[in-house]
């Protein structure tokens, strides 16, 4: 076939054909150095001048970029940026402390702790370090289970104070219920912290990997639903009952729909008049956002409106509003944690350990790549791991990041964790100087921003119709993450979400793409046959591909693709052919038949019955037969029809390669069940070659004893094109004809083959018990 292509666009290689070995002993193998663990760990544990400026280097990342800050030319933006955050983090501490169900003042330590060590720690120069409302929802669950109103009721006696609520004839004392909650709330922070240190220590950072994009936005968007249904009781101002784990979403709304009467007004208006506000000028902030300098903050903006109407209308005594009311100044003692909790909250606390570093780590990759610096994933676990157990000895709960706290810190030209201090600072003059200004503002308003800033999160959903075009599998694992997540709850529904996506990924490589390959005519490039209409297979050779790799899961896969592209079975082959043989052993002792060189001839009529294929049986059903004991040489050609009444099935091919090109590793039960079907292949006159494997499959086969006399290394070649070659020298080596496209004559002598392993005759004997089994299933 003439080419189309200028000769500009065309390129010619001369070179040997190569297998394995030839091109081995052509190209020196470099050897390896590979150190044992005592070295590796003589190495890491090195104690030198150097070796200690790296490691305090890489604790403390400060070390690197504070002395090279340029003052000038960022410190203006970096106090701009930090003032912005700092006022954005302090309303959002309070707002996420209804997540946790800890009174509003806990939030702004949360706000504030975190970002002082992750300033010395941290290897991201642009994310807000503090409360998230997913993380602090896992945590308030954990709240809520262990310390309900129901355990600190206590009866009436006498008028209710300012530290008990009403409850069906007990009152809940309020001060009680805050002590225990704090401590259950910061000692599960410091159980998190402690997870996230040790992931860090250990270098398992790479484990997050396993959440993927799809996972993570699923369980997200379920955890969006959970954070609105549990403010907007707030915002309703309706009472509820404290669920957690199967159905505790639907509960919670059962509650809310039968308690929907006793809705406050005020609160409901103030909460819809917050949200409304809070997302028109979100969205006149990021419509314009290159027009004004500094976003508008808005949540600021509306807090202290709101705090300002409440205080004047007098709503609390009024008409009955939910307000924040106490927010001490200054902070509190350093308190442990309660280690007897630890044995409560241990699977949560990892869970939750777990989402938090993948959502920080997330968003800290995005700006990362937008601004040309790399995030250290391990060193990442440490800053968290520290900033959690640091703050949560001081009463506050996890911390993370959020993408609109940190796009407000990036886009008002924040440049490093400086802005982050600057935050801090600002946080802390509220703690100490404004905090109890806001003790007349409204829960509900506090509520409405946080639902106000679940848009982002609830537009995830628009990832579904995309994923659906772009990769149905991830699609699927969106989707079951999500409503795993809202019906079995955050913690179990992360859990069953990473199952369902672990199984996926095992489907997809149980059940691997296999191909025929052909080849493109005049070249040196082969393509599936059910692709291009210019591919044509080889006359007499079956190119097989596997795009996955072998293991113990997807062998018995593997051999079915691989005999339903050669057409035959060949264990059935062989066992229809010494059946034939002994056939034809008994008829010449008879004298009906005689042993020529030529062939087997025939004496008497016999009548003949060899179609290609006999009715379909179970290869598993076919009794053994052994070899014909012979008395004479026989010669038989299988192409043509016997004189005996067998069927045997036709076998239209005298070479198999199987291109290894796409596999990326065996395991023990791959090689060993390779090794058998190579040999089955071998009995009956086909030669089988291996392409492209990896230097690394090689060297597995090589430990697993896979070459032996029979399966030698001379059937590995380094590409499809090299065996292809090398079996058309070899057919022409045997004056078969010029090409390979002549029919093809299969001899088999009645010569004992080689021998199989009692090993080989056990996974042979399995092999067709399994498609025994099959066949009975079917």
């Amino acid at each position: 076939m003439m080419s189309t292509h200028p000769l500009e666009k065309q390129y010619c290689i001369s070179r040997p054909i190569y297998s394995n070995h030839n091109f081995e002993e052509d190209n020196e193998r470099q050897v390896r150095e590979t150190k044992s663990l005592r070295q590796r760990l003589s190495t890491n544990f090195e104690c030198s001048g150097r070796r200690a400026l790296q490691v305090v280097k890489g604790l403390f990342p400060i070390l690197e970029w504070l002395p090279k800050y340029p003052v000038k030319l960022w410190l203006p933006s970096d106090i701009i940026s930090g003032v912005s955050t700092g006022l954005v983090c302090s309303l959002q501490g309070l707002a996420f402390a209804l997540l946790v169900s800890v009174a509003p003042v806990y939030g702004l330590y949360s706000a504030f702790f975190p970002i002082l060590t992750y300033f010395l720690l941290g290897t991201s120069r642009h994310i807000s370090v503090g409360p998230f409302p997913v993380t602090c929802l896992m945590v308030g669950s954990v709240v809520l289970t262990l310390a309900p109103d129901e355990n600190f009721l206590r009866p009436v006696n006498g008028s209710t104070t300012g530290n008990g609520s009403s409850h069906d004839g007990f009152i809940v004392d309020v001060k009680a219920r805050e002590e225990y909650r704090i401590m259950v709330c910061s000692t599960m922070t410091v159980l998190i912290g402690v997870f996230q240190l040790a992931m860090g220590a250990l270098r398992v950072g790479f484990l997050v990997r396993y959440l993927s994009d799809p996972l993570v936005g699923g369980f997200t968007t379920a955890a969006a639903f959970h954070v609105f249904v549990s403010q907007i009781k707030i915002v309703l101002s309706v009472p509820t009952n404290n669920y957690n784990g199967l159905f505790s979403l639907l509960y919670t709304l059962r509650d809310i729909f039968q308690n929907i009467r006793q809705t406050n007004v005020a609160d409901l208006v103030a909460g819809l008049l917050t949200i409304l506000i809070v997302m028109v000028v979100k969205e006149i902030n990021a419509k314009y956002q290159h027009k004004i300098p500094i976003p508008i903050p808005i949540e600021v903006i509306v807090t202290v409106i709101a705090t300002g109407i409440s205080y004047g209308a007098n709503l609390d005594s009024r008409y009955g509003a939910s307000i924040v009311r106490n927010i001490p100044r200054g902070f509190t003692p350093v308190r442990p944690p309660n280690t007897e909790l630890y044995g409560t909250i241990v699977s949560s606390s990892f869970s939750t350990a777990v989402v938090g570093y993948a959502v920080a780590v997330s968003v800290a990759k995005v700006y990362a790549a937008k601004y040309d610096y790399v995030i250290d994933g391990n060193q990442e676990l440490i800053a968290f791991g520290i900033s959690n157990i640091f703050c949560g000895c001081f009463s506050s709960f996890i911390a993370s990041t959020a993408l609109s706290r940190t796009a407000v810190q990036e886009s008002t030209g924040g440049k490093t964790q400086v802005a982050g201090i600057i935050s801090a600072f600002i946080v802390m003059i509220v703690i100490l100087a404004v905090g109890h200004l806001l003790q007349p503002l409204q829960k509900s308003v506090l509520a409405a921003i946080v639902i106000a800033n679940l848009k982002g999160m609830f537009m995830q959903v628009t990832d579904v119709p995309v994923l659906w075009r772009q990769n149905r599998v991830d699609c699927y694992v969106w989707v079951a993450t999500c409503v795993l997540s809202i019906i079995l709850g955050l913690d179990v529904g992360l859990l069953a979400g990473l199952v369902f996506e672990m199984g996926t990924v095992v489907v997809r490589t149980q059940f691997p793409a296999c191909s025929t390959l052909g080849n493109i005519p005049a070249t040196d490039i082969y393509r599936n046959v059910k692709d291009y209409k210019t591919v044509e297979e080889i006359p007499g050779v079956k190119i097989f591909k596997c795009s996955s790799p072998i293991y113990f899961a997807n062998i018995d896969y593997f051999k079915e693709r691989l005999r339903d592209s050669v057409g035959f079975d060949s264990v059935r082959v062989f066992k229809k052919r010494n059946k034939a043989l002994k056939k034809i052993h008994r008829l010449i002792k008879k004298g009906k038949l005689q042993a020529k060189e030529e062939g087997v001839v025939s004496v008497v009529s016999l009548g003949v019955d060899n179609e290609a294929y006999e009715s379909e049986q179970d290869p598993g059903q076919v009794k053994n037969s052994g070899q014909p004991n012979s008395e004479t040489d026989i010669r038989v050609d299988w192409t043509l029809e016997l004189p005996v009444k067998v069927s045997v099935p036709k076998v239209n091919i005298h070479s198999l390669v199987l291109d290894f090109s796409a596999v990326s590793f065996v395991d023990v039960v791959a090689v060993k069940s390779l090794k058998l079907v190579i040999k089955e292949f071998l009995r009956i006159g086909v030669s089988v070659y291996l392409a492209g494997c990896d230097d690394n499959i090689v060297r597995r086969m090589e430990a697993l004893s896979f070459f032996d006399d029979v399966v030698t290394r001379d059937l590995l070649f380094l590409s499809i094109h090299d065996a292809i070659l090398f079996i058309r020298l070899e057919a022409a080596s045997r004056n078969v004809h010029d090409t390979i496209e002549s029919k093809i004559s299969q001899m088999q002598s009645n010569k004992d083959p080689p021998p199989f392993t009692e090993e080989e005759d056990l996974i042979e004997t399995y092999d067709n018990q399994h498609r025994a089994i099959h066949g009975l299933s079917n």
